[in-house]
This record gives C-alpha cells, structure tokens and sequence, in this order.
C-alpha cells in the first residue's frame, strides 16, 4: 500500500524541513513532491494570478492558490503512487487548499507556527539566499502576504490530522508524524516512532 502526507502550514512554519527531514531518512521509500516546483511560469500572464509588489511592479502571486498548475500537481502525485515507493509526501503552503491534493490525502498535517516566527524566518531566509532588502518582505507581507495567508492557508488548519508545532527541532516532528504514517512504513524500523522518542 501507497501513502499519501499532505503537510501544508504557513511560509517558514516548518513544513519543508519537515517534509525533506522524513524523504532523507528513507530515500528509498519516500517520493517527495514540492508545491513550489509547480507555479505556473512567471512569463505567462495568460495564467495564475498576479498582483503588484511592494516595489510597483506586476508579479505572479505566489501566495495565491490560482498560481498553482494543479492538473501538473495531481500529474506528479499519481506518477509517484504507480511508482515503488511507500509513502508519497506533498508539502507545500497549499497542500490542504488545492482539491486535487485533498483527494489523494491519506493523512494531513498542518505545520504551525505564530505569524511573528514565520515573519522572521522568511526576511532572514530573503536576506540570505536572495539579498533582498527586508524593507520589500515586510512591504509584501502588509500589503498582501498577511491576508492571503489569512484567506487561503490557516483555514486549512481545521482539515488536519495532526497539527504540528513548526518551532519544534525536526526531531520531535518527525516522532509526532510517525504516528500517522508509521503502518505503511513498518517494515522500515529506523523510522518507527520509537527512534525520535529520546530527542523528541
């Protein structure tokens, strides 16, 4: 039997750390799929749905749902049930909003964090992958990132199975997540829960 995790949660609450910590603990029986490989190109106006940035120019909004090539998504998911792998996780900040993942969802998780963490996290991370003026992320989050956020990701909380504390270490996340998806991975013991269960 085939799995599917569905983690979703806010920017920088945790759901990527967690996601990759649970595929690099078993690669071999683990397909990982990334919401954020699957927006529609920045260059096709034609499609998504855009806005305006803090800094006056029209742009794809990422944090919208309608950005997202959900027929591409499903596509993804699917190919990775026919494959040999036991447990196929979707993260991503939309994976409890778009019906296509819904459907296929065997277990769902929404990785939580407070607003002012995430906040943190996300300039930290502009800063330091893009060297992106703080000024334009907290812009961006006050002109929109905030009620987007409000609109189309915490209600999605209320769908999970588990809600996972995102400030936690990976560790006591993944103990907590082993106990949803622990029976389709019991024939891998280094992922039972037991093995978080002195860090977590």
């Amino acid at each position: 039997m085939t799995g599917v995790l569905a983690v979703a949660g806010g920017t920088a609450s945790g759901k990527s750390t967690l996601a990759v910590a649970l595929s690099l603990h078993h690669p071999e029986s683990i397909a990982l799929v990334h919401l954020d490989d699957f927006y529609v190109s920045a260059h096709d106006r034609m499609r998504g749905v855009w806005t305006v940035s803090a800094n006056g120019y029209p742009v794809l909004d990422w944090n919208h749902p309608g950005s997202i090539d959900e027929a591409a998504v499903a596509a993804a998911i699917d190919a990775a049930l026919c494959s040999d792998r036991r447990l196929v996780v979707v993260e991503g900040l939309f994976a409890l909003t778009l019906p296509s993942v819904l459907a296929r969802a065997t277990w769902r998780v929404y990785v939580d964090a407070p607003d002012d963490v995430r906040l943190a996290r996300k300039i930290l991370r502009k800063i330091e992958a893009q060297r992106q003026d703080p000024r334009i992320s907290l812009l961006n989050y006050l002109q929109g990132g905030r009620d987007r956020h409000a609109q189309h990701v915490a209600p999605s909380r209320a769908l999970a199975d588990l809600v996972v504390d995102g400030t936690a270490d990976e560790y006591a996340m993944l103990a907590s997540v082993m106990m949803l998806v622990g029976p389709v991975l019991s024939e891998h013991p280094a992922l039972e829960a037991s093995a978080f269960s002195e860090t977590a």
